[in-house]
């Protein structure tokens, strides 16, 4: 895991953001709201500009920040993401519509294990990227992944959960380290697929990239 020290040093490097980007930054820093860490998100980001998506499937959307991202990009994709928390779906659409993505933005209201209908009609896509209850990992990637086109990259951030995943004993919080239990078990499951070939990488909290085989 990279030291705060060397997170600092690339926080420093990136390029400008504009000034809509920096104040979802800021408000989910201040509001506590879980986004992907600036080291994950421009990894992820590269890994996109690479691979070219043109349909993205987000679970878990929380303000819109890393839509958002992805939407400044990838200028001729179309995102849709998922948010069943009723306050940050609606701060989420607000900031999509300031920052002129809402065209390109789907928002989808509602659990992502209930919503699969309303998914459907805008399958295939191209990546898939998992960001939401970390106990659901599995469930989400199970429920989606038949809306994958072949070649299609699925992307899950804290897979390696603050450093837990690699503990050998529980430490002092039992439901963290039963939620880091269910990452490992994800990991494992990821990794022994044949129809996907997934690297983990040491970014951030972690980030999985799963290229879907066939």
């Amino acid at each position: 895991m990279l030291t705060d020290e060397v997170v600092s040093y690339l926080q420093r490097l990136r390029p400008a953001l504009d000034a809509d980007v920096e104040q979802i930054e800021r408000e989910a820093r201040e509001q506590r709201v879980p986004i992907m860490d600036s080291v994950s998100i421009e990894t992820m980001l590269f890994v996109l500009k690479l691979a070219k998506p043109r349909r993205i499937l987000e679970i878990g959307t929380a303000i819109g920040y890393s839509a958002i991202r992805m939407a400044k990009v990838l200028p001729e994709a179309h995102i849709v993401t998922i948010e069943k928390d009723r306050e940050r779906y609606e701060r989420a659409r607000f900031y999509m519509e300031k920052t002129d993505c809402a065209q390109r933005i789907e928002a989808v209201w509602g659990d992502a294990l209930a919503v699969t209908e309303k998914v459907a009609s805008a399958a295939p896509f191209d990546a898939l990227v998992i960001d939401a209850a970390k106990g659901q990992y599995e469930r989400f990637f199970t429920l989606y992944e038949p809306f994958l086109a072949e070649g299609g990259l699925v992307i899950t951030d804290n897979v390696l959960f603050k450093g837990l995943v690699a503990a050998e004993t529980p430490g002092g919080n039992k439901r963290l380290w039963n939620l880091a239990q269910k990452i490992r078990r994800y990991n494992e499951w990821l990794m022994a697929r044949g129809d996907y070939d997934t690297v983990i990488i040491p970014v951030g909290d972690g980030l999985a990239i799963s290229k879907k085989m066939r």
